[in-house]
């Protein structure tokens, strides 16, 4: 199906950015600060993060702010007692922002935990800016699903799938033969791979390219976050696993191509900022301008691309994998990816653990389809238990 049909959007555009705090979320409202009579706020939501919502609600001005943490609460309203802005807590609360009336939705809330806000976004028919790869991921047949029902639009911001909707020709796809999804190889692409199991935190986030959140920049670290894509480009062009090919490109300049049944490849090409794919969903049909630095081939003069090592990238084995065997297993994987990266961070587990235990997680569990949205929150939580069970016997290995 196609993705998005243009619309004519009021003047001007009424948007809300759920994630507002993380890396998706500043980027897009600094598009927005640089465009102020395009845009007008309406919601912005944070996971905890106080001191940062209540200085972009200030700024913005937005109707309502919700924080997903409910002992954020108290703080949250105090910082804006001199505004007339709603303030709102808990997880229901980022569902009913997600609900506030507007023409534009940033999902960026990063995890499972954007999956609802995202899908009640879908329900007012909005134009979806996607940058929460776990709905496709986790629910991918339902969120669409919902989309078509509820005539939302959606547009994807991960650079690569951005990448590919820009050079994807909807109405000739039965002459698109591939697609290649390209991949920085993160900060470890030349480590010996004795010396990953010693790898830190710190290292794991200093990602050579892209600025991002410490989550996804992790993810990127193993390739997870590839393996996600992958299962995400599956869903959002309806491309079986076998036409979606994965590429190491590590100047991070061509973001993915389209390959056609005539030998012609498309690409999209692009300094590594996400402000270019974000502007282009914020504008979208048309386009506006961006502060993103501009592309000197001269200077950069080599763009190199490699196949992906698959024994120091076991992830994108396992996402291959799990796509596979479908139902429900890629939302076991974003479970227990999740988990694994969490008790990466906190020190629990060594970096080559985290794909082990999502492996072994989808290894000891029953792959169900889920029917319903509260099928796939069980699930999701089934899945999280089990990971926590296989870290807690595992001793940090």
């Amino acid at each position: 199906m196609a993705l998005a049909e243009p619309r004519t959007a009021t003047a001007p555009r009424r948007v809300s950015v759920l994630g507002s705090t993380g890396s998706v979320g500043c980027n897009t409202l600094d598009l927005i600060e640089r465009n102020p009579n395009a845009f007008q706020v309406v919601a912005l939501t944070a996971h905890r993060n106080v001191e940062a919502l209540a200085a972009q609600a200030k700024k913005f001005r937005p109707a309502v702010v919700a924080i997903a943490d409910p002992a954020c609460y108290a703080a949250l309203k105090d910082a804006l007692a001199e505004t007339n802005i709603e303030v709102a807590a808990g997880p229901q609360s980022l569902v009913d922002a997600a609900l506030q009336p507007t023409d534009w939705v940033m999902a960026g809330i990063v995890g499972a935990a954007g999956l609802a806000p995202t899908i009640a976004a879908a329900k007012q028919g909005a134009i979806l800016a996607v940058a929460n790869k776990e709905c496709f991921v986790t629910a991918g047949d339902l969120f669409l699903t919902e989309v078509k029902r509820h005539g939302a639009t959606v547009l994807p911001v991960d650079s690569e799938h951005n990448a590919i909707f820009q050079v994807f020709d909807f109405e000739g796809r039965d002459a698109i033969e591939s697609i290649i999804l390209t991949a920085s190889g993160g900060p470890f692409r030349e480590t010996p791979l004795a010396e990953l199991a010693n790898v830190t935190p710190q290292q794991a986030t200093a990602h050579p390219n892209w600025e991002m959140g410490a989550k996804i920049s992790i993810d990127s670290a193993t390739m997870m976050n590839k393996g996600l894509e992958l299962i995400e480009a599956h869903y959002l062009f309806n491309m079986p696993a076998t036409d979606i090919e994965v590429l190491v490109h590590p100047q991070s300049i061509v973001h993915s191509m389209v390959g056609y049944v005539d030998g012609s490849v498309l690409a999209q090409l692009g300094t590594p900022d996400m402000r270019t794919p974000i502007a282009y969903t914020l504008a979208w049909p048309e386009r506006m301008a961006a502060p993103s630095g501009r592309l000197d081939l001269a200077e950069i003069a080599t763009l190199t691309f490699e196949k992906p090592d698959l024994l120091r990238f076991p992830a994108l084995r396992v996402a291959r994998d799990a796509l596979g065997t479908g139902n429900g297993a890629p939302t076991i994987l974003n479970a227990a990816n999740e988990v694994a990266v969490a008790a990466f961070m906190e020190g629990q587990i060594g970096f080559m653990a985290i794909v082990s235990t999502v492996e072994r997680t989808l290894e000891s569990m029953d792959a169900q389809t889920p029917g319903s949205l509260a099928d796939v929150v069980a699930l999701d939580a089934d899945a999280r238990r089990v990971a926590d069970q296989i870290l807690a016997t595992r001793g940090g290995v």
